[in-house]
């Protein structure tokens, strides 16, 4: 599924290759900065940094023996430098590379998954603004309950992307972070210069105590950031669903020549795409927990988080490039059927603008109680095909308090819309604010 639609950069950033070359900067960086020290001949970091090379069959090959892989990629490095090999991953500890490499591959794919969602963030942008003034249904517990406009639905959206845009931001900085200290982080054989040197080098900041591992909150509190974007995508996902039901069919998704919605019946427009997305947001919410188990380790260290994350941080960042392109697709071919938004609006007669008559009504003079039961009554007691506008018009109550001009202002949806291109402005940029 993913291969089929999605660009192949951060499946790059977290292919088998990209992790050993990762794992292989930060030998190098080790090297180079402890030939600095006087911890190792110069010329045996410069042999390792010309000569070190890696392959994932020959890997595979030693690890098959020493049931190691960090040592059999080591071993692999080594047998390619000769003489100098010996100086390599000299007095590290497998999590020092390890831990170090995935801060930078994570810091790797920050560019990738941070350019979907500029380009997401900019077609929601171009949606709000085009249907600002595209009156539809405002629903709460799935009806009818005031007009609000699909431009201010689509602005909802934008800031929520906004909101997760600056949690990634703040998350990815928080597991910028390596560690070259040695078993249980103690510096007994290696000097914290080394580590600041090596850090310096990868573009990372040292851990503050890393006791053999970086501490898992790190990665739970990026992986909760993911999540959280995940959920946006449902969430947006689920409101495209919804709004494509036959009975409601406010927008379609882009629908190509040739594409086929049913197997068994050939009328069928489905909105896959949406659907397809609420799993994969299941998927990438799934991985957080896991990672969250991570957090509680044995005294200094163990492995058992060792297994979640070799899936649990590739997947959830290629699953959700995926999606969030996916979505960015769907939304830039949606079909906004702006005619059926409208029928739909105006499909219960006017009984959406109920609140408003009663607030009218309030004002007027009449205790909120007695204006509610005619409010009420009007809507509970209409038959079928009669208009809620011409009952309250012809309420004899109401008729006396509230003028006919008024009502039919009320019943306009001017009032409804005054402020929605306000609210909109406030999540949109200076150059693309509604006039």
């Amino acid at each position: 599924m993913i291969s089929r639609y999605s660009k192949p950069e951060m499946a790059k950033v977290w292919s088998e290759e990209n992790k050993w070359s990762a794992l292989k900067k930060v030998e190098l960086a080790v090297a180079t900065a402890q030939a600095k020290a006087g911890l190792i001949p110069k010329k045996a970091a410069e042999q390792i940094n010309k000569k070190a090379k890696f392959n994932i069959d020959r890997i595979k090959e030693i690890e098959a023996t020493t049931k190691h892989d960090v040592i059999a990629f080591v071993s692999n490095l080594a047998e390619n430098v000769g003489e100098a090999g010996k100086y390599i991953h000299y007095g590290l500890t497998s999590s020092d590379v390890i831990d170090t490499g995935i801060a930078v591959q994570i810091a790797e794919s920050k560019p990738v998954l941070m350019k979907i969602i500029a380009e997401l963030e900019k077609t929601l942008e171009s949606l709000a603004v085009k249907h600002h003034q595209t009156l539809c249904v405002g629903r709460t517990h799935g009806i009818h309950a005031e007009p609000t406009s699909f431009g201010f639905k689509m602005a909802g959206f934008l800031a929520e992307l906004q909101r997760n845009k600056q949690r990634l931001e703040t998350a990815f900085e928080g597991v910028r972070y390596g560690q070259i200290s040695g078993a249980v982080g103690t510096y007994s054989f290696l000097m914290p210069k080394i580590e600041k040197d090596v850090c310096k080098e990868l573009k990372l900041k040292t851990e503050d105590v890393a006791t053999q591992v970086i501490p898992r909150d790190r990665h739970a509190a990026l992986m909760q950031s993911l999540s959280l974007t995940a959920s946006f995508m449902e969430r947006l996902s689920v409101e495209l669903r919804h709004l494509q039901r036959t009975e409601v069919s406010e927008v379609i998704e882009g629908f190509t020549p040739g594409q086929k919605g049913s197997s068994a019946m050939p009328h069928k427009k489905n909105p896959i795409s949406a659907e397809n997305l609420t799993g994969v947001a299941r998927l990438v919410r799934s991985y957080s927990i896991a990672t969250e188990q991570n957090v509680a380790l044995w005294h200094e260290r163990d492995i058992s988080h060792s297994s979640v994350e070799r899936v649990a941080i590739p997947d959830a960042f290629t699953i959700l490039h995926y999606g969030l392109e996916r979505l960015n697709r769907v939304l830039k071919n949606l079909y906004v059927d702006k005619e059926r938004m409208l029928k739909n609006l105006n499909s219960l007669g006017g009984q959406i603008y109920s609140s408003h008559i009663l607030l009218d009504l309030v004002d007027s003079g009449i205790k909120r109680e007695t204006a509610y039961s005619w409010v009420q009554g009007a809507a509970h007691e209409l038959k079928e095909d009669e208009s809620y506008k011409d009952a309250i018009m012809s309420h004899k109550e109401i008729s006396k308090k509230l003028s006919r001009k008024d009502l039919e202002d009320l019943f306009s949806g001017k009032r409804h819309a005054r402020n929605i291109k306000k609210v909109i402005n406030r999540v949109l940029p200076q150059a693309k604010k509604i006039k």
